[in-house]
């Protein structure tokens, strides 16, 4: 949808994460970063189907490449995603397509992680990202509806952290720069949608679905 006038916009509130979240020198990392949207129950009705959970994916990857500067863009291909820093060998991230799941209260998006500069070789096909957004019970007594959405990395095993006598100095540099940067740039997306921007999907998967509520 276009940019919400401000009667349509919703109220965000970022769910505080315990400071110094461990790292461990071996095995997988998680990162887990959430919020609240507060928004009338009329705007929520309009927005809650298939296409805009599609629409909710497509912001995140635009949000990445618009707060990176355009140095950081998304290469949309039949079976795959690759975050790509300025040109197509430079592959960050490559994702398989997006898995879609719908229930009664809410839906998420889930891209497998396939492989990557920043991902260490025993982590390839093995972590994935996903958001998912839950409705959180009946409207406020002021109409408004709240909506909790959660975008989490789970099982990834970042390159940078190394191994052997190295991981104990590549889980710091890993923790002060990738997740760091990580845990900025998700916690701004998840504040930006207070504006309930969310773009049309480049792919269109799910257009025309009227309802996440599908099963």
């Amino acid at each position: 949808m276009s940019s919400a006038d401000a009667s349509t916009r919703a109220t965000v509130r970022l769910v505080d994460q315990p400071r110094g979240a461990h790292v461990p020198e071996s095995g997988a990392v998680d990162s887990v970063q959430e919020a609240e949207l507060f928004m009338p129950d009329a705007t929520l009705a309009r927005l809650w189907s298939g296409e805009y959970l599609e629409r909710l994916a497509r912001a995140y990857w635009h949000y990445l490449h618009r707060v990176s500067l355009g140095l950081v863009r998304v290469v949309y291909e039949p079976d795959a995603r690759s975050v790509v820093l300025l040109v197509r060998p430079l592959v960050l991230l490559r994702f398989a397509a997006p898995a879609y799941r719908t229930g009664v209260s809410g839906g998420s998006v889930e891209w497998r992680i396939e492989r990557g500069l920043l991902v260490a070789k025993a982590g390839r096909g093995n972590g994935y990202l996903r958001i998912a957004v839950e409705r959180a019970g009946a409207p406020e007594s002021s109409g408004r509806a709240r909506l909790d959405i959660r975008v989490a990395v789970r099982n990834f095993y970042p390159w940078l952290r190394g191994g052997g006598r190295f991981a104990r100095f590549g889980t710091w540099i890993y923790s002060v720069t990738q997740l760091r940067i990580h845990v900025f740039v998700t916690r701004g997306f998840l504040r930006s949608l207070a504006r309930l921007d969310l773009p049309p999907s480049r792919v269109g998967a799910r257009r025309g679905e009227i309802s996440v509520d599908d099963g």
